[in-house]
């Protein structure tokens, strides 16, 4: 299970790395950040985790406001010494509400609860994507062929292969195709991201889902990352992290 924990006070973020190593189930840390400014700057560079660990009393404001620059869509359990947001919290993904000190048992508790309902999603994901017509003649069962798509007042279907990207930006998530064209969606990445191919389709970070096609140029990076060009040109450097490199070069040479 991989990890991020989200936590301004040593002491705090060493004894909880403490506690999760103590438990039954496979813990990885994948990193430790300390602030909200740090928290946001990471997660829209990164993979989404499977698992987050949230103080709520940040050095820089509370963590809540991760979610208003964000689409954090993975569950979180908080962890605090303050019982006061517990109501809060539950408005922003929360599975479980940790009061510090953390106590071993409540802390393997809140990790089965995320396994029970983990295992729950994905018996309900599958049963929603189960294709209950045949596709149409050369199309791939169980992914999207075309998106209709809002233009003024009128409505356009634009083909899957016609879209060189998706990307999230201020709670809004764009689709681009492959003449420039900008598009509103009304889905999330991650939900997007499940109806496309993925022999054609990556997510190359928290930020953007890209077509094999779109993409023009892959550069190294420093600390083992990637740096993508992609087709029509972005204003901002698309990065790979180096945890995802590998996985995408694979994808890249499939």
């Amino acid at each position: 299970m991989n990890c991020v924990i989200i936590e301004d006070e040593k002491p705090a973020a060493e004894k909880l790395l403490s506690l999760l190593a103590l438990c039954n189930q496979q813990v990885y840390v994948e990193i430790v950040l300390g602030s909200v400014k740090e928290a946001i700057s990471w997660l829209q560079e990164h993979p989404t985790p499977e698992l987050i660990f949230m103080d709520i009393e940040l050095s820089d404001g509370l963590s809540f406001k991760i979610f208003e620059e964000i689409n954090v869509e993975c569950p979180v359990i908080f962890t605090t010494a303050y019982d006061e947001y517990w109501q809060e919290a539950f408005e922003y993904n929360s599975i479980d509400y940790l009061l510090k000190p953390i106590k071993p048992e409540k802390l393997e508790a809140a990790l089965n609860k995320y396994q029970k309902l983990k295992q729950h999603f994905i018996g309900y994901k599958a049963l929603a994507n189960w294709p209950v017509t045949q596709p149409p003649t050369g199309g791939i069962a169980g992914f999207k062929k075309r998106f209709l798509v809002k233009r003024g007042t009128d409505y356009i279907s634009i083909k899957a292969e016609e879209v060189a990207y998706f990307y999230a930006t201020h709670k809004l998530v764009c689709m681009v195709d492959s003449s420039g064209q900008k598009f509103i969606m009304d889905q999330s990445l991650a939900d997007i991201e499940t109806q496309v191919d993925p022999a054609a389709f990556y997510r190359v970070n928290r930020k953007y889902l890209v077509n094999m096609s779109a993409i023009k140029r892959i550069k190294a990076y420093p600390k083992s990352k990637l740096l993508l060009e992609v087709v029509p040109l972005v204003t901002e450097d698309i990065i790979i992290s180096q945890e995802n490199a590998a996985a995408f070069k694979q994808w890249m040479g499939q």
